[in-house]
């Protein structure tokens, strides 16, 4: 305290006071945040003993983890500590689902052996933002219903919900899979083929079609291929052309077969994998058995 009768400090004294070093409050009464009271005849900043509040909130809100411009305007009452409180704990929820991705990248590599370019790639894509990830997904499902009003807003939806994202605690092996998920729906090709996916179903939507030809037609066809499997029904046999003609009716199995062969591509069956793992929907399953023997009894049955 300086020796005026006036009862202030300097900030060599607040120092001392407060256990901070003359650089910190030095740094911080620059910036705004603690402003001197007054200057002594020689210059040197005088802080009184509200300063001495003013600085612990300062230090307190800064352990916190605020940075300077909030402090300012809760010391200012432009804003409520409760307020910057809930900014921040969104900020630092962002943070931290960001690190646990990183966790799991780092330990996909771990566990991979990935190479220097493999690891680049997978860092640039899983430490995509969950906005970023998202905005990936949705123009790949909008470039695929793009100009087909006829597939319902429900089949939409579907395919949207399908559309995967990272969990917020992803194990490794699922940024593995939205990695490679997140570079297939980016390949032009791909997107032709699901493209033509939808474009088949969103002729289904036509009353006037063959009886049989539903919305998502081959998840029926994959019920009744499963079933025939379980039951030991060979797909080239006269029983099961009898089981496929219940569900297609009177329309042509060659028509059928193209829109089973566009949905049953390795590609489209990789595709639905990773989904699953993405998902954590537990041990991911393809259908490849059941796409298998529908098209298989689809060929015999259109060359009898």
């Amino acid at each position: 305290m300086i020796d005026d009768g006036t009862g202030l400090l300097t900030i060599g004294e607040l120092a001392r006071a407060t256990g901070l070093t003359v650089r910190t409050i030095r740094y911080w009464s620059d910036e705004g945040a603690l402003p001197p009271v007054a200057r002594s005849s020689g210059g040197y900043r005088l802080y009184d003993a509200a300063s001495v509040a003013r600085l612990e909130l300062i230090r307190t809100l800064r352990e916190l983890g605020l940075g300077l411009d909030a402090v300012r305007r809760v010391l200012a009452g432009e804003t409520t500590v409760a307020e910057v409180a809930a900014t921040h704990v969104t900020a630092l929820d962002a943070q931290i689902r960001a690190l646990k991705v990183t966790r799991a990248v780092l330990s996909s590599v771990a566990r991979r052996g990935s190479t220097a370019g493999e690891m680049t790639l997978m860092n640039k894509l899983a430490r995509l933002s969950a906005a970023e990830r998202k905005r990936i997904m949705e123009e790949f499902v909008e470039e695929l219903f793009h100009g087909l009003d006829s597939v319902g807003p429900a089949i939409q939806e579907r395919m949207r919900s399908l559309a995967g994202d990272l969990p917020e605690e992803p194990a490794p092996e699922q940024v593995d899979a939205w990695v490679e998920l997140a570079e297939m729906v980016q390949d032009p090709e791909f997107r032709a083929q699901m493209r033509k996916v939808v474009e088949f179903n969103a002729a289904d939507q036509d009353h006037a079609a063959a009886a049989g030809r539903s919305v998502w037609f081959p998840m029926r066809m994959l019920q009744l291929g499963a079933e025939a499997r379980a039951r030991g029904i060979a797909p080239e046999s006269p029983e099961a052309e009898a089981i496929l003609r219940e569900v297609v009716g009177d329309g042509g199995l060659a028509v059928v077969l193209e829109r089973m062969e566009s949905a049953s591509n390795d590609r489209l069956a990789r595709y639905r994998e990773l989904l699953a793992t993405v998902k954590g929907a537990g041990t991911p399953s393809a259908h490849r058995e059941e796409f298998g023997w529908v098209v298989a009894a689809l060929r015999a049955g259109a060359d009898r």
